[in-house]
């Protein structure tokens, strides 16, 4: 965070256009795109190894062609399917888009490379301690993992770390998961179809519940359930309701839970700061990427990392709004919606994906549709309810809510969408 003059004594201090601060998907994507247009020289700061570097994620999106992150690619998935709380599955093909997972590490070493070849990217193991604004942008304090202190002296910082705490709400949920990557004694799973929202499992009585199922091979596959709701479940909690799933939804029969994932994205409508000093920026969850009604952040990511790379090419420091204004506000609207209980979340998302065409609810989904698709999407939905909450939001206070808890594994502060 920015703060004030550093009291530790330091080394000679080192010069680039920007310092980028946290290698997860957020910073990695910023340097990748800085140095692919040449727009500017970039140190990326990353933790070094030990407890303070997160475990193996996995992030996922929609895309017509992988471009130039093909090789992190783990899988892709041409079709997409909705079970309702009835049971009946709803296949969508939403070509030419895919869906897409890329696991970090991958994307860790792909972005790695990129930067080691190139003239104007530099990798820096060390802690930040320190960032505040400088007499000609912003510098960094730094400590090495052995113990060497120094001084990183940019144009612009941006820095993807995790807020302390997050801003003021009218709304707060919570997206929190667990996950399995399972296999299975015998095929179980159709290799072309991911399962977004399966709502055929027991319904909290706040908020929603449903599985995920991304097949990776037709024995192999990631299984989550996730809830969106007020508070996460212990991990006790989330192992019983995956394995009711797995066993009494899937029936997936004899498997094994090869490794595991847990985590909690914020799903708020809070006004993330977008800059933290004069020459210092936020990026990624916590400078607001994250899509507040769906968690879905990586391709969120992709765009304001080409959109913030364009601006320093061209010269200009105004770094832009990772969603659009209308997005935000539609986005309220349901948050208030589903956490008031005024519609019932599996009904509504089910018939979103039901009522909606493939690329349209794409479009939707990342916030890039016209206002005239909008409202008739939006004609589609509980309208009574709807229009009664959003006539509520504007007027609702913003307070403080309780930081999300965070378990073994946890990818909060990045969402996995």
């Amino acid at each position: 965070m920015s703060g004030a003059a550093d009291p530790v004594s330091r080394g000679p201090a080192e010069t680039s256009d920007v310092v980028v601060i946290g290698g997860g998907a957020a910073g990695l994507s910023l340097a990748h795109r800085l140095v692919e247009t040449g727009a500017a020289t970039v140190t990326v700061v990353e933790p070094p190894d030990g407890p303070t570097r997160p475990p193996e994620r996995t992030w996922c999106y929609w895309d017509q062609d992988g471009g130039d992150l093909d090789a992190a690619v783990t899988a892709t998935w041409p079709l997409l399917r909705v079970h309702g709380p009835d049971g009946s599955p709803h296949t969508l093909d939403p070509a030419p888009s895919r869906y897409r997972m890329i696991r970090s590490t991958a994307f860790e070493r792909l972005v790695h490379a990129r930067l080691a070849r190139s003239s104007g990217g530099r990798l820096l193991r060390a802690t930040a301690d320190s960032v505040r604004d400088g007499p000609a942008g912003a510098e960094v304090g730094c400590t090495a993992p052995d113990g060497r202190t120094l001084t990183l002296r940019a144009r612009y910082v941006f820095d993807s770390r995790p807020l302390p705490a997050l801003p003021p709400a009218r709304t707060q949920l919570l997206q929190h998961f667990r996950g399995w990557f399972v296999r299975t004694r015998t095929g179980r799973f159709d290799p072309a179809v991911a399962d977004l929202m399966d709502f055929r499992v027991p319904q909290p009585r706040h908020g929603l519940a449903f599985g995920y199922v991304l097949p990776l091979a037709p024995d192999r596959a990631l299984v989550e359930y996730t809830e969106f709701s007020r508070t996460p479940l212990t991990t006790t909690a989330y192992e019983a309701a995956l394995g009711h799933y797995a066993r009494n939804v899937l029936r997936l029969g004899e498997f094994t839970v090869e490794t595991a994932e847990q985590g909690v994205i914020p799903m708020t409508d809070a006004r993330f700061p977008r800059r933290s000093g004069a020459a210092v920026f936020r990026i990624g969850t916590a400078g607001g990427a994250t899509r507040p009604a769906t968690g879905y952040t990586f391709a969120a990511v992709q765009r304001h990392s080409r959109a913030i790379a364009d601006a320093l090419r061209d010269g200009r420091a105004a770094v832009p709004r990772p969603h659009g204004r209308r997005a935000l506000a539609m986005d309220a609207v349901l948050l208030r919606a589903l956490d008031t209980g005024r519609i019932d979340g599996p009904a509504f998302f089910t018939g979103l994906f039901r009522r909606t065409p493939p690329q349209r609810l794409l479009r939707f989904l990342d916030g890039a549709t016209s206002v005239r698709e909008e409202w008739g999407i939006g004609l589609r939905t509980p309208v009574g309810p709807m229009l009664r909450t959003a006539c509520e939001v504007p007027f609702l206070p913003r307070r403080t809510h309780p930081a999300p808890g965070t378990g073994t594994g946890t990818r909060t502060g990045e969402s996995p969408r």
